[in-house]
């Protein structure tokens, strides 16, 4: 992999790439997402038509736009979609019409708060229109007529979901999930496409213990869809990690799978916490993004999720303003640092036997001592031996015996190698 300066700009290209599509949990903003996406990653999209039934859910009709805008008495386009997706309610049904800008006010949503932000407002399950602006601009418009124009289509066609699987040595799945349905949103969620695609290509150029799965879904629907499709094959999925929100300036932050003491919560608390980077980890609630789905109790999958700052936690969420300044390469490279950490960690997080149990065995006539010989960490290296051979009674991992030991994971990983190697532990 390059470095991460330059990783980091390939994210915020890519963000800038995606970011003037009008995305939605349908249609075709999703497959032109997952087209640039492609060009990346190889992807397996799928398409599942309107009507099937999801768990408690069904697939809803596709909806797809080409333009839409209000029009004063001249003609000039005071809201435009053509300016931004976000200007039109997502999923508004079609409508053509000329009306009072008395009866056009209630189809109208802004931020008075933030006067000069344009508010992101969806209506997915319930028939409606309307347009979101910035506040400014509706306070600046005359009364009169207004050309009202939506030109959508709601129509039976499919939800499109996409994945990428890593191989690894053994069949057990690590699932990476980001929701890909918001509009011209940076940081909600382009940053956390970005981060999970390169984060694809870093650990295809490896060798990885588990397999990884990759899952690029439309919010709720998508990962509920997905849920359902896999739902024969879902006790493969061993860890996971939902990627949201990655790209902004704040501090890192875990939130808990709904198990609370899954082996991936253990894991981010231990990499967050040796890294000293500032974090912040939070208990798990039922609500937020598709952790909630994979968490939910007939699945209770070991899944948390990542972001820097969580949903609705920074006053641009959902509004014009979580814009390309909002986002920068750098931050969206520390976010891809720590998921290699993590997975770096979860991929070598071992339970060993040892196999010379009764009493310590002699490592010095096995070469072990004389291999940390110049090294400058050499005798936290050979307490890391001691540790794993200690502690390598099945039942402890690695991780366990670092937080014990109170040593690095790496460390405790490569002590773990030399033993192996030496034929006094076996997994």
């Amino acid at each position: 992999m390059a470095p991460m300066t330059d990783l980091g700009e390939e994210m915020y290209a890519l963000v800038e790439r995606m970011y003037p599509l009008c995305r939605s949990i349908t249609g075709d903003g999703v497959r032109a997402t997952l087209d640039i996406v492609g060009e990346y990653v190889p992807l397996q999209v799928h398409e599942v038509p309107t009507g099937t039934r999801v768990l408690d859910w069904t697939v809803p009709q596709e909806w797809n736009i080409r333009d839409a805008y209000v029009a004063d008495a001249a003609g000039n386009r005071v809201v435009d979609f053509a300016a931004s997706s976000l200007h039109v309610l997502g999923y508004s049904v079609p409508v053509s019409a000329t009306m009072p800008l008395a009866e056009l006010r209630a189809h109208l949503h802004t931020l008075p708060d933030h006067p000069s932000w344009v508010p992101y407002r969806t209506s997915y399950y319930q028939p409606e229109w309307g347009f979101c602006l910035a506040q400014e601009t509706l306070d600046a418009l005359p009364e009169g007529e207004y050309e009202v124009r939506i030109d959508s289509t709601l129509a039976d066609g499919h939800l499109t979901y996409a994945e990428h699987v890593v191989p690894g040595q053994v069949t057990d799945e690590v699932i990476v999930s980001c929701h890909v349905c918001h509009p011209s949103l940076a940081n909600d969620n382009l940053a956390g496409i970005a981060v999970a695609t390169f984060l694809t290509r870093a650990l295809a150029e490896e060798t990885p213990y588990y397999t990884y799965r990759f899952i690029y879904a439309p919010g709720t629907i998508g990962a509920i869809t997905w849920l359902a499709r896999n739902a024969e094959r879902v006790d493969r999925v061993k860890h996971g990690l939902v990627l949201a929100c990655a790209g902004d300036p704040g501090r890192l932050t875990y939130k808990r799978s709904r198990r609370g003491d899954a082996e991936i919560d253990r894991v981010m608390r231990h990499v967050l916490t040796a890294s000293e980077r500032p974090h912040h980890i939070t208990e798990f609630t039922p609500y937020g993004y598709d952790e909630r789905q994979y968490c939910s109790p007939g699945f209770d999958l070991g899944v948390g999720s990542l972001s820097r700052t969580p949903y609705a936690g920074y006053p641009e969420y959902h509004t014009s303003a979580d814009n390309l300044d909002l986002v920068s390469p750098e931050a969206m490279a520390d976010t891809l640092a720590v998921c290699r950490e993590a997975f770096a960690v979860l991929d070598r997080n071992r339970r060993y036997v040892n196999l010379s149990p009764y009493g310590e065995p002699q490592l010095g006539r096995r070469g072990l001592y004389d291999s940390l010989g110049g090294r400058s960490d050499a005798k936290q290296a050979q307490m890391a031996m001691l540790w794993v051979l200690s502690l390598a009674d099945g039942e402890h991992s690695l991780l366990d015996v670092a937080e014990r030991a109170g040593l690095p994971f790496d460390t405790v990983a490569a002590a773990a190698g030399a033993l192996r190697g030496a034929e006094l532990i076996k997994a």
